[in-house]
Formats: C-alpha cells, structure tokens, sequence
C-alpha cells in the first residue's frame, strides 16, 4: 500500500535523554500553494533541534510535510505551523525551523522560526 500524506506526526523515545545533542534534518522538496494565485511554492525546510525526551520519527515527518502539497499557506505561516506542530509534539529544549523558499517575483524569502 503507497503511504498517503498526513497531518500524524510520531516520535520515538530519545536514546540519550540525559544528554544535549543535536538532530538536524534538511528537507529539500518541500511544497505548499501559495494561497493568493494557487501556484507551487518550492523550500528547502531545515529543522534542528535539541531533544528532550522524544525524538521525531521520520517517515512520519516525510508524510506530514507531504501533506502541506496541496494546502494555501503563507511562508511565515507554515514555518511557524511546522514549529509549533513539532513542539507540541516533542518538548524539545530547542528547536529551528526555516523555510528556505524559492524565489517568487524576483524574491528570495527565508523564514526562521525558533523555540523557545
């Protein structure tokens, strides 16, 4: 059965959570609409994050930034949504996102969002 894209995002328990380390992943295909004219954005996503307890799983975390593909939303709104999502999910010590979007209009836009 092909996995199908979803808002579910998993976590498994931190293999050292005593210790400070950093989890960095790079999310080069990225999509989402732009909800003014419906056309494709196109970002490179980044999060880094010091875990506490829980650590993301990620095929999880592939399906549910999959399921951003069809959805409107303004780059400073699903950066900060992504950051939120997983925060809610993880209670990290810290976490980053950025949303490394591809030029629109002659624009280059790059959104950082952070925790705490």
């Amino acid at each position: 059965m092909p996995s199908q894209p979803t808002k579910q995002l998993e976590w498994f328990p931190s293999p050292r959570p005593g210790r400070e380390f950093e989890i960095r992943f790079e999310c080069p295909e990225f999509t989402c609409l732009c909800p003014k004219t419906g056309q494709p954005d196109f970002a490179t996503i980044r999060i880094r994050y010091t875990p506490a307890e829980r650590c993301v799983e990620l095929k999880s975390l592939k399906l549910y930034l999959w399921s951003y593909r069809d959805q409107g939303a303004f780059h400073e709104a699903v950066t900060n949504q992504i950051l939120d999502d997983l925060v809610a999910l993880l209670s990290p010590r810290k976490m980053v996102v950025e949303g490394d979007f591809m030029v629109r209009g002659g624009i280059h836009t790059v959104v950082e969002a952070s925790y705490p």
